[in-house]
């Protein structure tokens, strides 16, 4: 359930946020590191328009190295705004539905762009 979160229909989208995250971990192509978490909060924010998604993009890094924010800046947050604009909605996605789909069929009917893996090794 959802707290703090008095309308119906804006709690179960807030539900639902949290429901999916991790798919969309999977479907970018980001590992569940503090890097690839505030990448996905970029894209997150541009997808979804949530100020604490915004808010953890734009604060997040202050605890980053500057190796880290650099790859951050340089590469991650410009592929993340490009890919949530290109992409459909993944909040919308009916991933109960979409189990044995591949990885690739999925992605491409998305129009979703793979995050730049080699810059998070």
């Amino acid at each position: 359930s959802v707290r703090f979160v008095d309308d119906e229909e804006l709690a179960y989208v807030m539900l639902r946020y949290r429901q999916t995250h991790d798919f969309a971990h999977v479907l970018c192509g980001l590992p569940p590191t503090v890097l690839g978490e505030l990448a996905l909060k970029w894209f997150e924010a541009v997808q979804t328009g949530l100020p604490m998604c915004a808010l953890s993009a734009l604060a997040g890094p202050v605890g980053l190295d500057s190796r880290s924010r650099s790859r951050l800046r340089q590469d991650l947050v410009p592929w993340a705004v490009k890919a949530g604009l290109d992409a459909r909605p993944l909040i919308c996605v009916m991933y109960e539905d979409e189990l044995d789909t591949p990885l690739v069929d999925l992605r491409k009917r998305l129009k979703l762009s793979q995050a730049p893996l080699s810059r998070l090794a």
